[in-house]
């Protein structure tokens, strides 16, 4: 018991001694590296943000596209209805305008044919 424990008491003091030995570093060197690092260190922090400063461009610039392409199809979508809105107003106002310089005889072939039509859809059935 008492071997193990002079041994291990050699070994700690061996330890000591090789922790003792060793060459004291420099502290310029020591300042440098750790300029270095710090310089490495925001270099890549401003990696970063700039990365992440593009994505939220591009996604942005994504969101304006979609919302101008959605604005050009509603602007579209409104000028054809606007358009088909215009064509039966003026067919209608055309059909008034002829109803007007129908005759007599015009207006009972009109109606008869009218009732023509609704006695044969009836009669499909």
């Amino acid at each position: 018991f008492q071997e193990r424990q002079e041994a291990a008491a050699r070994a700690r003091m061996n330890a000591l001694a090789k922790y003792r030995d060793r060459p004291v570093v420099d502290p310029a060197v020591m300042a440098d590296r750790a300029k270095r690092r710090a310089e490495r260190e925001a270099a890549a922090a401003e990696k970063r943000a700039a990365s992440i400063r593009a994505k939220k461009e591009a996604e942005e610039q994504k969101r304006e596209q979609e919302r101008q392409a959605l604005a050009a199809e509603q602007a579209a979508a409104e000028a054809k209805i606007q358009m088909i809105a215009q064509a039966k107003a003026d067919a209608t106002a055309q059909k008034v305008a002829e109803r007007k310089s129908w005759t007599e005889e015009d207006r009972k072939a009109a109606r008869d044919a009218r009732y023509a039509a609704r006695k044969m859809r009836q009669g499909r059935r």
